[in-house]
């Protein structure tokens, strides 16, 4: 009987925890845009050796997030203006497609779901909380592709998550009155409940389209 040869479970989730943090640290801005990397320095931070932090950053190379220069390092990518707008091309298709399963027999599951989201944002817009209402912004899109019931999109969504909160802070900043983000939520929520399908359709790629236009008419 042949043998199948695993790497060792503690090396496997040793390298995903580092991609995790990493992560994070790269949607909250703790590692900026343009930030190198330096194996041995995340080595001694982490307390590993360096193979699990070269595993960890190469699945991030693989997911966008780090890019490799030759010669030079591994670095956070930086999002140009035509970068975001492809971003938000790339989420309307796949919302688009959670959007039509949700459709398709998952209504309630979605509307229950994209509830606390819509509750958060309102109560942050009501305290003058524009961060807050960007977080309550990407819960409700991620419980929106969740609610969806596909691991294939919400492995294809994460990554656009991703790089969609690096560039939060520009979009908050286009919303006058963040009264109407709130409302647009709300709005699409509803029509997911118990709208018309052509409505939620509509809902859903306007919002997108209200985006793109907001940050290309930024300076």
């Amino acid at each position: 009987m042949s043998v199948i040869e695993f790497e060792p479970v503690n090396r496997q989730s040793t390298a995903e925890m580092i991609a995790d943090r990493l992560r994070t640290a790269i949607t909250r801005g703790a590692l900026a845009p343009g930030a190198q990397l330096v194996e041995a320095d995340l080595a001694a931070q982490f307390d590993v050796s360096r193979g699990p932090v070269r595993e960890a950053m190469q699945r991030l190379v693989s997911e966008g997030l780090l890019h490799s220069i030759r010669h030079r390092g591994i670095f956070v990518i930086e999002l140009t203006l035509d970068d975001v707008v492809d971003v938000y091309r790339a989420r309307t298709a796949i919302e688009g497609g959670a959007l039509e399963l949700i459709l398709d027999g998952r209504r309630e599951i979605a509307y229950l779901a994209l509830e606390p989201s819509v509750t958060a944002m309102r109560a942050s817009a009501e305290s003058g909380d524009p961060t807050g209402v960007s977080d309550a912004d990407q819960s409700f899109h991620e419980a929106l592709v969740h609610s969806a019931g596909s691991p294939r999109l919400i492995r294809a969504a994460r990554t656009l998550f991703i790089e969609t909160r690096m560039c939060l802070g520009a979009l908050e900043t286009t919303y006058a009155d963040v009264g109407i983000q709130v409302q647009e939520h709300a709005e699409l929520r509803e029509a997911i409940g118990s709208g018309t399908p052509t409505r939620a359709r509509k809902l859903l790629i306007d919002h997108m389209h209200d985006a793109v236009t907001r940050l290309r008419a930024r300076p």
